[in-house]
């Protein structure tokens, strides 16, 4: 077990937030866990990452989701997310375990607890299109304790609602802008604001877009400063990447 994490541990039993026995028990001696013949879960990343495995929806069965998340669950562990989830795998999976879940995000969410919100993550949008990955990052941010606020529907093409909303984006702690086409609106964003900001290309646009490529080359290419760029569609890794660093901004 990392340092830090085992830092983060003392200090929650030092603030009576846990017992010394649920302390212990997030120390369990076993760092791994296997269900059936098609998992083996990382018992141990809440307490090195701040957050538990999280279960990749697409590619699994429900039944198998259903396995992972039952046996997570007995564990104790709270907030189990599982990305890329459809609706009807998600109908299948309430029928044996107690199933939150967003259909915009298509994130699923088992044993959720409730955090403190700390500091302001704003996640930007630039169409409607955009909204199934703006809203895995911003659930996702969410779910792990950091305070959420969405503008959404402020792309380029009418620069106007952008700058309407400015006030909202200069006091967050970090951005993350989502958008398709020609990705434009995270250099117009990154060229405004003073705090980090995440791009997040998505496969949305016309014809030679090629599946969010045009928008990815883009991002990579801006000449704002202070930006970052993850990978096509990747709502869910921007949402834990600027989680973290809010994190490390309090």
């Amino acid at each position: 077990m990392e340092q830090n994490g085992i830092f983060e541990l003392l200090k929650q039993v030092e603030e009576g937030k846990k017992t010394a026995q649920e302390a212990m028990s997030d120390i369990s001696l076993e760092p791994e866990m296997l269900v059936g013949n098609y998992a083996d879960i990382d018992l141990h990343r809440a307490v090195r990452q701040g957050m538990p495995e999280v279960i990749y929806g697409e590619g699994k069965t429900a039944e198998q989701i259903t396995g992972i998340l039952q046996a997570m669950e007995g564990r104790g562990i709270g907030n189990i997310m599982v990305t890329r989830l459809s609706k009807e795998k998600a109908d299948c999976i309430r029928e044996n375990v107690q199933l939150d879940y967003d259909e915009v995000s298509r994130i699923g969410i088992v044993n959720r607890k409730e955090t403190e919100k700390i500091g302001k993550i704003a996640i930007v949008a630039a169409g409607t299109s955009d909204l199934p990955v703006a809203e895995e990052a911003a659930v996702t941010a969410e779910l792990y304790g950091n305070y959420v606020e969405r503008v959404y529907d402020v792309g380029v093409a009418g620069i106007h609602r952008l700058l309407h909303r400015l006030p909202q984006l200069e006091d967050a702690k970090v951005i993350v802008a989502v958008a398709g086409m020609e990705g434009a609106l995270v250099s117009v964003i990154g060229g405004l604001v003073s705090c980090p900001v995440i791009g997040v290309p998505t496969s949305v646009g016309y014809g030679a877009n090629f599946g969010g490529a045009a928008a990815l080359l883009s991002m990579l290419n801006s000449c704002a400063s202070g930006v970052s760029v993850v990978n096509i569609d990747n709502g869910f890794g921007a949402g834990v990447l600027a989680a973290k660093i809010n994190k490390q901004s309090k």
